[in-house]
């Protein structure tokens, strides 16, 4: 409520200061979105102010594709930091380097674009309206890498405003407003949500939803984590999403199992809240549930299929006969319908999944984006799962294979720390046996 008012509020603003604007210049001129920029830019008032922000992002939000990429150009051209003023700024603080000098350097450097999109979050909704700006940009930016100026200050300013100070954790329920419910179903992206059954059972006794939100944003989830209390690890992704599994005893719980994270606005892609949703998750539920020992993910492996195709064409590293059958056989549609021949592959494509998650590299980096997330975040590989997803996605990204990552509390930060300065990816023994069982080399990604 208090939210809604303060937003009439600042609608109301907005108009008292169109009106000053009105009297300054005649309405019926056609006003460009740069002109607006620009007389943003130079306002002092704060109502002018506030009017001008709206009407930018109104022109914003009326544009077509075409007018969008070059309202960005515009960005990219006339708000680019001066050249000269930074050489000057540079010199006077090499020559006399105090804080007044360095005040001076830190302002030439400043791209005024930043400044601009500050400006123009003063608009009512102007945070959802700048998140909403830079989710077009994103598209625009593998054809115009030019662009990429443009995002990193954009996306520098969204970093500063949703940092975890700002976010909230809420708990999703069944009695949450069914309009934000709806956005839960919209935005899972992992596991689908076939309906309001499914929404139901994701809900029920022996599980957990929670979800970020942000004070300028309060209707809408900026990431969420779906969550089921077991006894024990579990090992497939039908055995928690199918309806006919009533929910479970919670009093017997004694694990803690995050099956689906989804990040909720296209326009905050890079700014990461999961790990802090994660480990605030997990010392939520310690409080709730006491019981509760253990913290695990039951996770996809997106990119195993592509890496196996591919070391298999290249067979760089001399593949075991049977590795190399088992690569060849996933790739045949219906493979995981044939029990026997289905189970004559899980040995050497174990095999190969530990030697993915723990050997496979892009970089210095494991090659596995899951992976990358969870491990940078402190969890270790805790067990690999055969055909624990023998859905059309994941017969196609990982033949069918699952992964738990384990977050063991009293290891979290020495796991972090061991990945971030000696790139160590951290696996229970059992894992790191699998993939030493008739080891070759594994192939490095690219």
């Amino acid at each position: 409520m208090a939210s809604k008012s303060l937003g009439q509020l600042w609608h109301s603003v907005a108009d008292r200061g169109r009106e000053i604007l009105a009297r300054r210049r005649d309405e019926r001129e056609v006003r460009s979105v740069g002109n607006l920029c620009r007389d943003l830019m130079s306002e002092r008032g704060e109502a002018s102010g506030v009017a001008l922000a709206r009407e930018v992002v109104e022109h914003f939000a009326a544009m077509d594709k075409g007018q969008r990429l070059a309202f960005f150009e515009f960005l990219h051209a006339e708000f680019a930091p001066d050249t000269e003023e930074i050489t000057r700024a540079a010199g006077a603080y090499l020559g006399r380097p105090d804080a007044d000098t360095l005040r001076d350097l830190g302002r030439a450097v400043e791209p005024p674009r930043q400044e601009l999109i500050r400006r123009v979050n003063l608009a009512p909704n102007g945070t959802a309206a700048i998140v909403a700006m830079r989710a077009s940009l994103l598209p625009l930016l593998r054809r115009h890498p030019r662009l990429a100026q443009v995002d990193a200050d954009i996306r520098h300013v969204l970093r500063s405003w949703f940092n975890r100070g700002f976010l909230v954790l809420r708990r999703i329920d069944w009695n949450t407003p069914a309009a934000l419910l709806e956005k839960l179903i919209e935005h899972e992206a992992v596991h689908e949500i076939s309906g309001w059954p499914d929404m139901r059972r994701r809900l029920a006794e022996d599980r957990r939803c929670f979800a970020f939100f942000h004070p300028a944003l309060p209707d809408e989830p900026l990431i969420f984590v779906e969550v089921a209390l077991l006894d024990g690890l579990a090992d497939s992704i039908e055995s928690l999403l199918t309806l006919e599994q009533g929910p479970r005893d919670v009093g017997r719980a004694n694990t803690a199992i995050f099956y689906s994270i989804n990040n909720c606005q296209d326009g905050l892609r890079g700014i990461s809240f999961g790990s802090f949703l994660i480990k605030q998750v997990v010392f939520d539920l310690v409080h709730e549930q006491p019981r509760l020992k253990h913290f695990a993910t039951l996770s996809p492996m997106p990119g195993l299929r592509g890496w196996l195709e591919r070391v298999a064409a290249e067979n760089r590293e001399g593949l075991e006969p049977e590795e190399m059958r088992a690569i060849r056989a996933v790739a045949k549609p219906g493979w995981h319908k044939r029990p026997k021949a289905a189970e004559s592959l899980r040995e050497p494509l174990l095999r190969l999944g530990a030697r993915y998650l723990l050997e496979a590299k892009d970089g210095r980096e494991p090659f596995d984006r899951v992976a990358r997330f969870h491990l940078g975040n402190g969890a270790r590989v805790e067990r690999l799962n055969w055909l624990a997803d023998p859905s059309e996605r994941g017969l196609r990204q990982s033949a069918g294979m699952m992964v738990n990552y384990a977050y063991l509390p009293n290891q979290i930060e020495k796991n972090h720390e061991a990945y971030v300065k000696r790139d160590k990816v951290a696996a229970a023994a059992a894992v790191r046996a699998l993939a030493r069982r008739k080891q070759r080399r594994a192939p490095k990604g690219d």
